[in-house]
This record gives structure tokens, sequence and C-alpha cells, in this order.
């Protein structure tokens, strides 16, 4: 149903860092970068999937409440090693990985970016 996730930034070379050590966790690599924006895709991705961004109408960058960006992990080990790698680059615990309470198999981890920005990390497969 998606077609591609934006989220802002105050500090593009800032949160291109953090988003390029724990993005390839989850198989997606840095494929764009001009005017303003960063993107990133699986190889196999005919176009960017997750877009980091500096606002286009130039003002700060502020995160929604409420919103979560979703992104899905091939295991409950890529989910664990997300979660550290997000937190040993700057970001912010929102809730460290495990089971919740969605459906028997739904292993999740929340984290914060540099900009607030809220970040779920999720395996829906058996252990």
């Amino acid at each position: 149903m998606l077609l591609y996730v934006t989220v802002g930034t105050n500090d593009l070379e800032r949160a291109g860092r953090f988003y390029d050590a724990i993005l390839p966790l989850l198989g997606y690599r840095r494929q764009k970068q001009a005017g303003g924006e960063i993107g990133y895709g699986a190889d196999e991705d005919v176009r960017c999937r997750f877009w980091v961004v500096e606002p286009f109408n130039r003002e700060p960058a502020t995160f929604g409440n409420g919103v979560t960006v979703a992104l899905d992990a091939p295991s409950r080990a890529a989910v664990d090693a997300f979660h550290a790698a997000a937190l040993a680059n700057g970001g912010t615990d929102e809730g460290a990985p495990g089971i919740r309470p969605y459906h028997a198999d739904f292993y999740a981890a929340f984290v914060r970016d540099l900009d607030g920005n809220k970040l779920s990390i999720v395996c829906e497969r058996p252990e």
C-alpha cells in the first residue's frame, strides 16, 4: 500500500550518519542524496522507500504526536541489533525489544531518531 515514507530532519548530515548506521541492518542502504534529502532502499527496489528530508517549506522539522514509522525486520535478532545500533548512534529508547500484545509473534522495539521521529522495528515471524 505504501509507496514511500519521509521523516523530517533539521540536520541532514547528522541524520544521514544515524540512518547509515541502522538501516543496513534491515537490508536498506543509502541510494540517493541531493537537494536536502537522502533516500534509502533495498538493492532490488526500483525506488527509494525511506527518505530523510529537510522540510520543503524551510520551516523546522518536527515529529508528529502519534506518528510511528514501522519497519519490517527479517528476524528477532535484527530487531535487537537495530535497537542497539539506534541507541549507540544517539537514538532514544521508546521500548526495548520484546513480544507485544498484538499477536503471539509480534516482536518489536521502538526508538526515536535524532530529530524525535518515532520508529518501530518489527518481526512477525516465529522465533
